[in-house]
């Protein structure tokens, strides 16, 4: 068996709650109400995405080569 990492994105949310994004998986997204249940909800999310290219006979993209980089930029708001 095979095991990828994926990076995550766990984006607090203004009325309460984690947003779940995963950036190499289009469209893989999730919320938790805490985030604990986030991370439980983003591996979920993972799975079941990876589960539904492989059935597709679509490329399982791997995430150990991505690239994390941060830009400050002046606020407007």
């Amino acid at each position: 068996m095979t095991y990828n990492n994926y990076k995550v994105l766990l984006r607090p949310e203004p009325e309460g709650g984690f947003t779940v994004l995963v950036p190499s998986l289009p469209g893989c997204i999730s919320y938790g109400s805490t985030l604990s249940e986030a991370k439980v909800m983003a591996k979920e999310a993972i799975e079941l995405y990876l589960e539904s290219l492989s059935e597709h006979n679509e490329s399982i993209p791997n995430d150990n080569e991505t690239l994390e980089y941060s830009v400050m930029v002046e606020s407007y708001a």
